[in-house]
């Protein structure tokens, strides 16, 4: 990482994304000054690596002085787990990884009717969190994403359960962030809060970030499945009845390869996806979750148990 010159709001260099990235490295510096034990969560894809490289100039030139936790629900996209291995070894970094697989080989979660994942892995998180007494926990959502996510604070105070609470959400007046939790209780923390898709694509391209392959057009065998392009992997598909085809495909986020699905994409560089980011008109979960797409309040219920 090499360092930038400095610019101030005063500064006509001064940029928009200036500011967002400025308001990310104050509430890094926040956090390690207020809790004891923070953890960032992981997972390699395009949120988390740029909530990364955030945290890693935040504190330059000395060491990340907090740990990363993923939890893997054994359902993950390989070039993905290839990109978060590669990042953790480049920067020599403290992995903690939650697995899923574990949780349902010794019968401590049960493999659902649908396949999916995601939602299972509420409880290795909780239990993550619990075991390693992390205090604050760095998530990468961002308010454009989706409803429930619009509504949370960047500090997001959970109970000693792991649960949110819309009602107990706590006013954010400028930069004042207020961490008061009771003992048992966490922290979660959103430094992207209000950065947008195509501002974290900019900021990608300003930085020169390096993201999992995926996240550029390249040849897949892809399914159609409830509008999304589906690839095949342990969780299966496609059915007798969905035709696999070769296709340039991208993803726009990553999670449990049996919901998340690609779309159809040239777009091999930076530059063009900032112009295919800009035409459209529905956000990356809602164009390729299949989780969020169970009801309209699907997000806020499981962020209510505990989810990210």
């Amino acid at each position: 990482m090499t360092e930038t010159p400095t610019r101030t709001p005063g500064n006509a260099a001064f940029t928009t994304l200036d500011a967002l990235e400025s308001e990310a490295i104050h509430i890094f510096r926040e956090v390690a000054g207020e809790f004891e034990r923070p953890v960032i969560l992981f997972s390699g894809g395009k949120d988390s690596t740029v909530l990364l490289h955030l945290a890693l100039k935040a504190f330059w030139p000395a060491p990340l002085p907090f740990a990363l936790l993923h939890v893997d629900t054994g359902h993950n996209l390989p070039e993905v787990l290839a990109f978060r291995d590669e990042i953790v070894e480049r920067h020599n970094l403290r992995l903690h990884v939650a697995s899923v697989e574990e949780y349902l080989a010794d019968g401590r979660l049960t493999e659902r009717a649908d396949g999916i994942r995601n939602p299972l892995q509420t409880v290795p998180l909780l239990d993550a969190i619990t075991e390693n007494r992390f205090d604050a926990v760095f998530g990468g959502g961002r308010r454009d994403e989706e409803r429930a996510r619009a509504k949370e604070r960047i500090f997001s105070l959970r109970n000693a359960f792991g649960q949110w609470d819309p009602k107990r959400q706590r006013p954010e007046l400028w930069n004042l962030y207020n961490g008061r939790h009771a003992p048992g209780e966490h922290v979660r923390v959103f430094p992207l809060s209000n950065f947008t898709e195509l501002d974290i694509w900019r900021y990608i391209a300003r930085e020169d970030i390096p993201l999992a392959s995926i996240y550029y057009a390249h040849q897949r065998d892809v399914y159609q499945r409830d509008g999304m392009w589906m690839t095949p992997g342990v969780w299966g598909g496609p059915t007798e009845s969905e035709e696999l085809l070769r296709l340039s495909v991208r993803y726009r986020t990553v999670g449990d390869g049996s919901t998340t699905g690609a779309v159809l994409s040239e777009a091999a560089d930076n530059e063009a996806i900032l112009a295919e980011v800009a035409a459209s008109r529905l956000t990356e979960r809602g164009a390729t979750r299949g989780d969020d797409r169970v009801s309209e309040a699907a997000m806020e219920d499981r962020k209510k148990e505990g989810y990210f």
